[in-house]
């Protein structure tokens, strides 16, 4: 195992994309729902236990050698909305395209020619890892460290928020982020057995309500 990989999978620099997106927090902000320090810890915990919990078990899973269509397909009906959709499927080419030229492999080769339009970011996620000599939970903690850092990052940006305010909300929700990512990598371990349906289908509706508003915007700082 090549821990360290980790540290460069899980970088905001490896060049995935992810710089462009603020994992919701730019429609949070517009609402008024995101002002503080306070209120993005509010927000970032609440999308690590819905959006994070999903996409840690799918990463998880992909990195377990689980069937990357199948997940991709489990991926697709736990997204409901196409602006998140069309998201995690533009990261995921992206996060192919660093994969790629990172840890070459014989399943990251597979898994574009078979999507080549792209696989959920989250799966591509699992295979890089899996590629990288990482196991499933290390894919798992890339997964639910980015669904925090991203929105944390953004709202530095989007509110001049104090970066020191932005660290130490990331550092208060560590605990939960250790257990979130438990629990993901428990229920990809149980695929085998029970198939994709012991994946975590959790809901986050107003993120996906503001998710497809922020896509019609016609000047938006970010991507999504």
């Amino acid at each position: 195992m090549n821990r360290a990989a980790l540290l460069i999978l899980a970088d905001g620099r490896f060049p995935a994309g992810g710089h462009a997106h603020s994992g919701g927090a730019e429609p949070a902000v517009a609402a008024g729902r995101i002002t503080d320090a306070s209120t993005l810890e509010e927000f970032c915990r609440g999308r690590l236990h819905t959006a994070g919990l999903v996409a840690a078990a799918l990463a998880a899973a992909a990195a377990t050698g689980h069937d990357p269509l199948a997940l991709d397909q489990a991926a697709d009906a736990r997204t409901p909305v196409a602006a998140l959709r069309n998201t995690a499927r533009k990261l995921g080419r992206q996060m192919m395209r660093a994969a790629r030229a990172t840890w070459p492999s014989a399943e990251l080769d597979t898994l574009a020619a078979a999507l080549p339009r792209g696989a959920h970011q989250p799966v591509v996620l699992g295979v890089a890892a899996r590629s990288a000599g990482l196991d499933p939970l290390d894919a798992a903690y890339a997964a639910v460290y980015e669904t925090i850092s991203g929105p944390a990052t953004a709202t530095v940006r989007l509110l001049s928020l104090d970066p020191f305010d932005a660290s130490t909300v990331l550092a208060r929700l560590a605990p939960e982020l250790d257990r979130v990512a438990a629990a993901a990598t428990a229920s990809a371990q149980r695929v085998a057995e029970e198939g994709v349906d012991a994946l975590p289908a959790a809901s986050a509706p107003l993120l996906d309500i503001s998710a497809q508003q922020h896509a019609t915007l016609p000047a938006r700082l970010f991507a999504s």
